[in-house]
């Protein structure tokens, strides 16, 4: 099912139009959130100096009809367009999302459309300069455009063969996560947290350290205090549902999840009334790193601990043996080499990247200082001719800044004949390709080395290997 939500954009607090147009495309355009940029388009404007562009084109349109609205002013609209998990691909949402926007501004106005993938629910945020594309008119935003907006946005669904929310009406106010439960109502974080528990004590661990450990894993952030003798959860993330801010007290939960209930669990004294319930977050075990089981018991650590450790550090070395056999490394000659392989790649194709991104910061850079001088040119000549006008500058400040700031970047870089954007841009273009492979064989390269630093750091230690120690700081650092 595909959600949206239409909001105006208006002059922060304290902060001019610029700003509020640059924090909010950068935002969009997180490459932590859009795989690095790849899911990012645009329409009649560059995604990178998105917001410069807008900008120019609303003092266009000031000079052209003389209109200032003020902090009143709606600079840009912003639609979240999310959809079902499992239900599109990064590339769908971000095809669909230009389509509305294409449909819906009726090819008037620039946009850009960038399609995040951090959460569970794929989700699409396009933003669209209020301005039109002749700097003569602003967008309409008529009544009920935000319910047209949203029957534009399932008939673009239906036809893509996507799920729509059959009866919208009746929810509604609700956020896109109750959506994702027949009864409307999502599961609170206490509900979580006692599923988590239960996953914990299913694993039957022997010793209330054993439990928290397990908590850590499923994903829980458990937090000890000594001095007020509490202990606090904050709930493992979940599919479509916002992350838990504020802790949660264990005594809170009451019942069987209460601290004093948990141990009775583990002892054995104590029968959840859920306990024939299937677990909710259960993680399939994982191999990890041996605990170094001497330091933690120098830290303090209680036999049951010890006991507990000494199964976790069976069952992983088990895990690691079955890693080795299934990818032919009994030699451990070729498991050491194979691991620097694989490191030397992961640091060759890091290097690799960072030299990428520097050049195509510099070219979008320069491409937009280009576009700021080209379409300020005019009114600085403008300018000089009035002899540097203090009452023109005041008129022209905005354009006169820009322009003094691109010549100034210019002659930082030492450039006697600009380039084009053309030139600019198709270098752009394969550099930006071979960023995007190699960030693709950068992910795998680091899965592998890690997969493969785990696995050597766990037989040295088995074998008592000297360097061992240093092996698994290498692998947790990763």
């Amino acid at each position: 099912m595909a959600t949206t939500r239409l909001t105006a954009i208006h002059p922060g607090k304290g902060r001019g139009v610029a700003k509020t147009l640059k924090d909010s495309v950068d935002y969009f355009e997180n490459p932590l959130k859009t795989d690095n940029g790849e899911w990012i388009s645009a329409y009649e404007c560059d995604a990178r100096t998105a917001d410069a562009e807008f900008l120019l084109a609303k003092q266009k349109y000031a000079a052209l009809t003389g209109r200032d609205q003020g902090a009143r002013d709606v600079i840009a609209y912003h639609v979240r367009q999310s959809f079902k998990p499992g239900e599109v691909t990064p590339e769908q949402a971000n095809r669909i999302g230009y389509d509305l926007a294409m449909r819906f501004t009726k090819r008037r106005h620039a946009f850009i459309v960038c399609t995040h993938t951090d959460k569970a629910h794929i989700h699409s945020h396009i933003i669209w300069n209020s301005t039109s594309l002749d700097c003569t008119r602003k967008f309409r935003n008529f009544f009920f455009s935000a319910l047209a907006l949203r029957r534009l946005s399932d008939t673009i669904c239906v036809e893509n063969g996507l799920s729509i929310i059959e009866k919208p009406g009746l929810s509604k106010g609700r956020d896109y996560a109750r959506h994702m439960f027949p009864d409307g109502k999502p599961p609170s974080f206490q509900d979580r947290l006692r599923a988590a528990i239960d996953t914990a004590l299913a694993q039957k661990p022997e010793t209330f350290e054993g439990f928290l450990d397990l908590m850590r894993e499923l994903g829980c952030v458990v937090n000890v205090s000594d001095r007020r003798k509490h202990i606090t959860f904050l709930a493992p993330p979940a599919d479509g549902l916002p992350d838990q801010r504020q802790p949660t007290r264990c005594d809170t939960l009451k019942g069987d999840y209460t601290v004093a209930a948990i141990k009775e669990r583990i002892a054995g004294l104590r029968v959840s009334s859920s306990a024939g319930r299937a677990p909710e977050a259960n993680i399939p075990p994982r191999p990890s790193l041996l605990i170094d089981i001497e330091t933690k018991m120098r830290e303090g650590k209680g036999p049951g601990y010890e006991r507990w450790a000494k199964l976790h550090n069976l069952k992983m070395m088990a895990q690691t043996l079955i890693y080795l056999q299934e990818n032919g490394l009994d030699d451990y000659a070729v498991l050491q080499e194979k691991a620097a392989a694989a490191t030397a790649r992961f640091n060759g194709l890091s290097d690799r990247i960072k030299e990428l991104e520097a050049g195509l910061s510099t070219n979008a850079e320069l491409q937009k200082q280009i576009v700021n001088y080209s379409k300020t040119r005019q009114t600085y000549i403008e300018y000089r001719k009035a002899g540097y006008s203090k009452k023109f500058k005041a008129l022209h400040e905005a354009d006169i800044i820009l322009h003094q700031t691109a010549k100034k970047y210019f002659d930082g870089l030492g450039l006697k004949k600009l380039p084009t954007v053309k030139i600019l841009r198709e270098e752009y273009a394969p550099m930006l390709e071979e960023k995007k492979k190699a960030y693709r064989e950068y992910r795998e390269a680091k899965a592998e080395m890690r997969e493969l630093l785990l696995a050597k750091s766990n037989i040295d230690r088995l074998m008592g290997v000297t360097d061992s120690r240093a092996g698994r700081e290498t692998a947790r650092d990763i």
